[in-house]
């Protein structure tokens, strides 16, 4: 706390990530909370090719007016095994639906895991929070080149994995499976873990209330959330039989802003590396309380309308870019509503 104005410092993050429909939500969430400070964004492959998940990560980050943020590329394919993307959920650009304006971001010349460990280096020990909602590869290559940087991280909160359901098998999402090595690296050292996995993400779904405040918000970056939450409705329906759509990666940072947003359990988990049928599995072991030293946590329920609102609030907050930044209302949730029944009442 500051002892001066006695308000919570804002917490810092670096978000690693590879838009991808939900990690566009995810950044604007970062970007237009007053909680966080965004001290870089990087890229991994994973939805689409690196080069598509960069594009897309600056032409958001230009959706929403972020400057003075580092966006830096990082690894092209995983560790040890063969590129897989994702174009039946998020289409061939990664992020298929909305028109994407040119960037006004030039990208940082520096390779991705180099601004990790110079940005943890730089801050003081345990202030910089890691999340990832793309594969781990780029988070592990910076373990890997500089172990330093275990000991200053604050803790990592990643989307990805599932201690009962898995996505792209039957026991294995998808961000664990396309590079496993890089998983069992992170989840194997000694930083806290916070893993953010479909049991808790399948129930952050945008239901047509949820769309509904969203659209009532009104701004450009409000129409662009409105128009991934389109195409991301179609493909999962299509491909996983969702009546809407699980918006996953932006839990992630909303437990950075408000861990009472969901609540997580400790337990121990280990990546599966050598299953025929279980590659990439996130083993809990629930059979007895964790250890002492257990590092590992899983989130377990979610605050679905406190979620949200979180997001409803950033939307409101980034406002329209170029302008003057939108005063929220002291009830959001309560505004939007207003907001949406007016809209019917016309």
């Amino acid at each position: 706390m500051d002892p001066n104005t006695m308000t919570p410092e804002r917490k810092k993050i670096i978000l690693d990530c590879d838009p991808g429909h939900d990690d566009a939500v995810a950044l604007l969430l970062a970007h237009g909370n007053p909680d966080i400070e965004l001290l870089a964004v990087t890229t991994v492959v994973g939805n689409q090719t690196l080069e598509k998940v960069t594009r897309n990560a600056l032409s958001v980050g230009t959706i929403a007016g972020i400057t003075g943020v580092p966006f830096a590329a990082g690894c092209a394919r995983p560790l040890v095994r063969t590129i897989e993307t994702a174009p039946s959920i998020h289409g061939e650009t990664g992020m298929d639906g909305p028109a994407q304006p040119a960037s006004t971001i030039e990208l940082d010349p520096r390779h991705a895991v180099d601004l990790i460990i110079e940005t943890i280096m730089a801050h003081e020990p345990g202030t910089v929070t890691l999340v990832p909602t793309g594969g781990l590869t780029n988070i592990a290559l910076a373990a890997r080149k500089e172990p330093r940087i275990v000991e200053r991280v604050k803790e990592v909160v990643l989307m990805g994995g599932g201690y009962h359901v898995g996505n792209w098998s039957a026991v294995a999402e998808f961000n664990i499976i396309i590079d496993p090595e890089a998983a069992h690296i992170v989840f194997n050292e000694k930083w806290p873990v916070v893993m953010v996995g479909l049991d808790l993400t399948h129930q952050a779904l945008a239901t047509p209330d949820v769309v509904e405040k969203i659209a009532a918000v009104g701004t450009n970056p409000a129409q662009f959330v409105m128009e991934l939450m389109e195409f991301f409705t179609k493909t999962y329906k299509d491909a996983q039989g969702f009546d809407y759509p699980p918006v996953h990666d932006p839990c992630a940072v909303a437990y950075v802003i408000d861990p009472t947003v969901m609540t997580t359990r400790k337990v121990p988990v280990d990546i599966e590396l050598q299953g025929k049928l279980t590659l990439g599995m996130t083993v809990a072991d629930f059979r007895a309380p964790a250890p002492e030293d257990c590092h590992t946590s899983v989130a377990v329920d979610l605050d679905h309308e406190k979620f949200w609102n979180l997001v409803t609030d950033a939307l409101v907050r980034i406002g329209e870019p170029g302008e003057p930044a939108a005063a929220p209302a002291a009830d959001l949730a309560a505004a939007a509503d207003l907001a949406a029944a007016t809209a019917e009442a016309k």
